[in-house]
């Protein structure tokens, strides 16, 4: 079951580089291509990773799946957690060491308090919605339990899940009326008080919800997870098991509906014990060793296995025994236990597709490398046979698009009852090989008969991104290429040898102006998705249905094509209001029939928004678009209701067009009011071109989404703010984009700063910079190679010394030793003599982002400091890359909004009153260093390499919503 995400900055831990969960959709339980199958099943069972800067425009990847608990980057949780430590400091004293938990001033505070909106789920039938009740903030006090940190992830041993997880406080059932009204609620009853409710789907009949429930013991402890289920007519919840000792193992995949009857569940192992005890003496030395000669270059990974103990700790915490249980109460073990990592029934409901992973393990890499086997069982439990048994796989180049070799994406046909497909790499998995094809697309029943050999269904010279199936006679491969940004999508015909595939799409990645949309898909009656086709009276074409961002120079304008597969031509059936509103959409609803759609029975699920109104949802239907809102959300934050948005375009010195989005506050006229202080806050974004890194993402009409650390909250406190600001670093032909990194970074910067400028709306001397993550690398560089432009800066979360990540970083693939000029010269932590702005750095004292070690901000300060610069730390306790607790990030506004009313506001030293003086004096320095510079890392990608999965995450066609 996929849930949609709106990404405002409302619940963003990161600020507006970052995305973040809002008012949802789900849409049942989805089955979707291997390709997305692979990125969601890493979401769901990786809950503290979930967030990674929205680089991307497209809505699309806004998806995760429903049974995902929200991570402790996005946890939505408690308002009144706020503990007795908590002061608001009325002084400002000047060093200000020492002090306990801070909130900010109450026109902050009280935007961050507002309660969040539910999570919204449609039912497989489209007849009913659930809404999934939250609360806000979690209280610092979750994050302080104990966690186990092994093989890559974080662990609550109290409740055997992944360590963090927020929770849904309640469910509320309602019918969807044929007018498209809502009935009244029922709601979910017959939990125990205080259940915290995680991993909700439905059955495939849409008549009973299966999630997990655990609820508070003692104080400040959690039980382990049960699993209920609930029947959606009458909302009477109950156990799924009667005996009170089978708990639900939720460290990696929890459970699935096998059935309309029967669950298949990862249990604790009723003969499990105690953990092991830690041994006073180890048994011998730590001992790694490299004899062979093999080459292994490996990122910076965190919270990695490092001795025997945790080996057998992991074992402990991730084994499961599978537990067929049916609702009539029967329940069965089938297999061994093991670390089972995923479960898919097949469509008709006679296999599952069982992956494991096992012994050895590896101390430089997460469990997703860790050695994999994949089985076929029947559905009954009983064992077909082996697909594949993976080798540890430490040694994955650090090139993009680099893969596992062997068996990947493994995965069911969606049209089919039982078939399945994968691909296999031919250039060993090293995206420095040329070799044609690079990667072979297999396809074989699931039980082949005696001697039967897996079919070739295509080859492909790039790297495969999964399938869109539909049926014999039409699937959708897809195929891209990192470094060249080229993006390929095939026709194929599976069942016709005969017909040989063709090109459809072949184009620029990151080229948003040209992108043709992607194929809507339909429900079918197994809980897959397929290509959804369409057809008109008295016509034979093969139409699909095109859904697209439709970027265009004055802004994103979403559109629905429909669309003639053999001959290319398109007609526009929907296109969104592009004078005041945004608008996109969500997903397909008239697929409750098998087949073909008419074109006049179409339904469609939208959303609808604009600068100063809330995202609703509505249902459009076909043939008079009649239009019913089904939602009516309130404005999270009246007080700012009349924000001032304004999509603004400027130009860098060499010619590059580059975008931003200009907040202003409620009733402010800079005629009147004269120029304010402004904080500018980004992330840099790599491109191949020039024509692309110019091209305008997003809409001005889009809803000003605030979440609990943005910079817009400071509209509150009368600053104009500049927010993403394009800061593209270009690298063009065989110029890699890190090399002039420093030059463009400094650019980039001085045009978005002469623009507010220009405009009257900044003071020039109080304009400050800030940024979370790779933004905070950026506002270290910017400090240090342009301190004509900037008062003061905040870094959070961010990394300062390249040579600490020898292995690559964000999108760079070379390592130190291979551009030494480039990790060095790019380092901030290189420059900290030359940085005298004031800098405030935040950093979580838990980080497991592979970038943005904790000891960067550490190191990072104390270098500062021993130059003498105006610069302060804040560590937060127990928080990781991205900030959730109450206390936190109240403190850490605290922190950001003295800083800015001290060094911003405050300001009466000379800083960018005439920014032509880079030209000379101080700018001379800064072009000799920019000179130099073979530069940094470019930000296409999230500075989260999280991994898990051996780098096999892939972007989905935004149909599958």
């Amino acid at each position: 079951m996929m849930r949609l995400y709106k990404v405002y900055h409302r619940l963003s831990p990161f600020s507006s580089s970052c995305c973040c969960l809002l008012h949802p959709f789900s849409l049942g339980n989805a089955r979707f291509p291997s390709s997305t199958l692979r990125s969601f099943r890493h979401l769901r069972t990786h809950s503290t990773n979930l967030f990674k800067p929205a680089m991307s425009a497209s809505r699309f990847n806004r998806l995760v799946p429903v049974n995902s608990a929200l991570a402790e980057d996005g946890s939505a949780a408690g308002n009144g957690s706020a503990n007795a430590s908590l002061t608001f400091a009325e002084d400002d004293d000047e060093s200000v060491i020492g002090v306990k938990y801070r909130v900010p001033p109450p026109e902050i505070r009280d935007i961050v308090d507002a309660p969040p909106l539910p999570a919204l789920s449609f039912s497989p039938l489209r007849d009913k919605i659930l809404f999934m009740k939250r609360r806000s903030l979690p209280p610092l006090a979750e994050l302080a339990r104990p966690e186990e940190k092994l093989a890559g992830l974080r662990i609550d041993g109290k409740c055997n899940t992944r360590s963090r997880m927020s929770f849904y406080t309640g469910i509320g059932i309602h019918s969807l009326m044929p007018d498209g009204s809502l009935g009244p609620e029922t709601e979910v009853r017959g939990l125990p008080d205080g259940a915290k409710i995680n991993f909700v789907t439905w059955s495939n009949d849409g008549k009973h919800l299966a999630f997990s429930v655990r609820f508070e013991e003692e104080e400040s402890s959690s039980s382990k997870l049960r699993v209920w289920v609930a029947d959606v007519e009458t909302g009477m919840a109950r156990p799924l098991f009667q005996s009170p000792d089978i708990y639900l193992n939720a460290v990696f995949d929890n459970y699935v509906w096998v059935d309309n009857s029967t669950l298949l569940v990862c249990t604790i192992p009723l003969s499990r014990g105690d953990p092991p005890k830690k041994p006073l003496v180890p048994s011998g030395p730590k001992i790694q060793s490299n004899e062979q000669k093999t080459i292994v270059q490996v990122r910076t990974f965190q919270d990695l296995l490092k001795d025997e103990y945790d080996e057998d700790l992991f074992d402990y915490y991730a084994t499961s025994q599978l537990v067929l249980a049916s609702l009539d109460g029967k329940v069965k073990e089938v297999g061994s236990p093991a670390i089972y990592t995923s479960l898919d029934p097949s469509p008709d409901e006679k296999y599952i597709l069982i992956s494991s992973i096992h012994r050895p393990y590896s101390f430089i890499v997460p469990c997703g490398r860790f050695p994999k086997k994949v089985d076929l069982w029947t559905a009954d439990g009983n064992f077909v046979r082996e697909l594949c048994d993976l080798p540890l796989a430490e040694d994955i180049p650090i090139a993009s698009n680099s893969v596992r070799n062997g068996m990947r994406s493994l995965n069911w046909r969606a049209d089919k009852p039982s078939t399945l497909y994968w691909a296999e790499t031919q250039d060993g998995g090293d995206a420095k090989v040329e070799v044609s094809p690079r990667d072979i697309v297999y396809t074989q029943p699931a039980e082949p008969q005696e001697g039967e050999e897996p079919e070739i269904l295509h080859k492909l010279d790039l790297r495969y991104g999964g399938i869109s199936w539909c049926d014999d006679s039409l699937a959708l491969v897809y195929e891209s290429w990192y470094k060249t940004r080229r993006t390929r999508t095939w026709v194929i015909s599976p069942g016709s040898k005969d017909v040989s595939p063709r090109i459809l799409f072949d184009r620029s990645s990151e080229d948003v102006y040209s992108d043709p949309g992607s194929p809507m898909l339909r429900r079918t009656s197994t809980g897959n998705y397929v290509i959804a086709k369409l057809r008109k009276e008295n016509d034979d074409a093969t139409y699909l249905l095109l859904n697209g961002n439709g970027a265009t120079p004055e802004g994103d304008i979403p559109f629905l094509d429909l669309f003639d597969i053999n001959t290319g031509s398109k007609e526009r059936i929907w296109e969104s209001d592009k004078e005041k509103y945004y608008e996109s959409v969500v997903a397909l609803l008239s697929d409750q029939k098998e087949g073909d759609i008419h074109i006049n029975d179409l339904k469609i699920l939208t959303s609808k928004e604009s600068k100063t109104e809330n995202t609703q949802y509505y249902i459009q239907s076909w043939p008079d678009k009649k239009l019913c809102q089904i939602t009516d959300f309130p404005h999270p934050y009246p007080q700012l209701a009349s924000l001032q948005k304004d999509m603004i375009r400027y130009e860098r010195k060499d010619g590059v067009q580059l975008t931003a989005t200009l907040y202003l506050p409620p009733g402010y006229d800079p005629s009147k009011d004269g120029p304010l202080p402004c904080l500018v806050w980004s992330y840099p974004g790599e491109f191949k071109s020039k024509d692309a890194a110019g091209q305008v993402r997003g809409s001005p009409n889009e809803f000003a989404g605030i979440g609990p650390t943005s910079a817009l909250l400071w509209l509150a406190r009368r600053f104009a703010i500049l927010s993403g600001p394009t800061i593209p670093i270009i690298g063009e032909g065989d110029e890699e984009a890190n090399d002039r990194y420093v030059e463009q970074l400094v650019a980039s910067a001085e045009a978005a700063v002469e623009e507010v400028i220009r405009r009257g709306v900044a003071h020039p001397n109080k304009i400050a910079v800030g940024g979370h993550s790779y933004g905070a690398f950026m506002t270290a560089n910017l400090l240090a190679h342009a301190p004509h432009l900037f008062c003061c800066g905040i870094a959070r979360s961010g990394a300062y010394n390249r040579t600490l990540t020898p292995f690559g970083f964000q999108n760079e693939d070379r390592t130190l030793w291979e551009a030494t000029n480039t990790y060095v010269e790019m380092s901030p932590f290189m420059s900290a003599n030359r940085i005298k702005k004031p800098i405030l750095l935040i950093h979580g004292e838990e980080d497991n982002n592979a970038g943005t070690l904790t000891m960067q901000s550490d190191r990072f300060f104390n270098a500062l400091k021993g130059h003498g610069a105006l610069c302060r730390l804040v560590i937060l306790p127990f928080e990781s890359h991205g900030y959730s607790a109450r206390e936190s990030i109240m403190h850490v506004l605290w922190e950001t909004d003295r800083w800015l009313q001290k060094h911003c506001v405050s300001n009466t030293s000379e800083v960018s009153a005439d920014i032509g003086k880079s030209k000379d004096g101080e700018g001379k320095e800064v072009t000799d260093i920019e000179n130099k510079a073979v530069a940094a890392s470019g930000g296409g990608g999230a500075e989260l390499s999280d991994d898990i999965e051996s780098g096999q995450f892939h972007s989905k066609p935004r149909s599958l919503m």
